[in-house]
């Protein structure tokens, strides 16, 4: 199926380690089950799913040490096509650990290293030169300490002219310098509900809500589409052309590491591939539900997206609709 390129970019991989133990419970020797290991980070997870859903993508990853080439050789496993950025320091490594008997789980995530300003511009340089025109260039996770909130902003200034299209996807000071534009220079910026509660100053209790702020945030010109998810209440975008609201599958939960990142992977193959956004958001649905069906870090199986995306409702709302 034809699609157009994708390059995602992850300035702050993790390795992920993932474990369980009967009980987690301070001050003793914790025995845990045979950790299995996957490269993490949001770009990269991106890339992860939409390849387990036979997209293609290109992974811009930025990589140091000896966890950065323990992460380079488990993405080359996958097939996925890496282009590497020199880290200033050591990649981070992130630990989940599942309590068996309470059947709870603890996500522990390490800061990546410093990054200078050089490191910044290196970055910046790097992704407009991986970025094909056309492309879609999805920039999602945290940000590195050391780089600047308005890196989306620069990054989005760089590839102005080129054709390549921004899709954002991040958080707290980052995501409110997005949200504050005023040209439209991201094509789709997305939240979850939580992030959408802060930049609006007050609650959106109904859907409704939450669809009235994100026409706001694209009448204002922070992007040409904003994405809003609001957990089990489903997921809900703006653009010029209407609001749609997808449906979350009643599905088992197993983990919840990696639904947004592969909701982003399902929207933007779904974009990439010229669909309409209704169905674009109804593929994006189905791969957060799909992934919430594995354990640990595995994140979406393509049959389980196709099965849920074949049983989709996604639904056209009028604005000022309440539901």
């Amino acid at each position: 199926m034809d699609q157009a390129p994708i390059l995602t970019i992850t300035l702050n991989p993790a390795l992920d380690v993932t474990t369980a133990a009967e009980r987690v419970v301070p001050d003793i020797k914790l025995r845990c089950a045979a950790p299995r290991f996957d490269p993490g980070g949001g770009g990269i997870n991106v890339s992860r799913a939409i390849r387990a859903m036979g997209g293609d993508s290109t992974a811009l990853v930025a990589l140091g040490g000896a966890t950065g080439q323990r992460i380079a050789g488990l993405l080359e496993e996958t097939g996925i096509p890496l282009v590497t950025l020199p880290a200033p320091g050591e990649t981070r490594q992130s630990l989940t650990v599942d309590d068996r008997t309470i059947r709870q789980q603890y996500r522990f995530v390490m800061p990546g290293p410093e990054w200078s300003a050089a490191d910044v511009e290196a970055a910046l340089e790097a992704a407009a030169g991986a970025a094909e025109p056309g492309a879609l260039v999805v920039l999602s996770g945290s940000n590195p300490p050391g780089v600047p909130a308005g890196f989306a902003a620069l990054l989005a200034e760089r590839l102005r002219g080129s054709g390549a299209r921004l899709v954002v996807d991040t958080s707290g000071p980052a995501l409110a310098e997005v949200a504050a534009a005023t040209d439209r220079r991201v094509e789709i910026l997305r939240m979850d509900d939580e992030e959408a509660v802060g930049l609006a100053g007050h609650p959106l209790p109904y859907r409704a809500d939450t669809a009235a702020f994100a026409a706001s945030l694209v009448a204002s010109g922070a992007a040409h589409g904003v994405i809003v998810a609001r957990g089990r209440d489903g997921n809900i975008i703006a653009t010029d052309k209407g609001i749609w609201h997808a449906e979350a599958a009643r599905v088992q939960v197993v983990s919840k590491v990696g639904a947004g990142d592969s909701f982003l992977a399902g929207f933007t193959l779904g974009h990439a591939r010229g669909w309409p956004v209704g169905d674009a958001l109804g593929l994006a649905a189905a791969a957060a539900s799909a992934t919430v069906l594995t354990p640990a870090t595995e994140l979406c199986r393509g049959e389980d997206v196709e099965r849920l995306f074949a049983a989709r409702v996604v639904t056209q709302m009028r604005a000022g609709t309440a539901a």
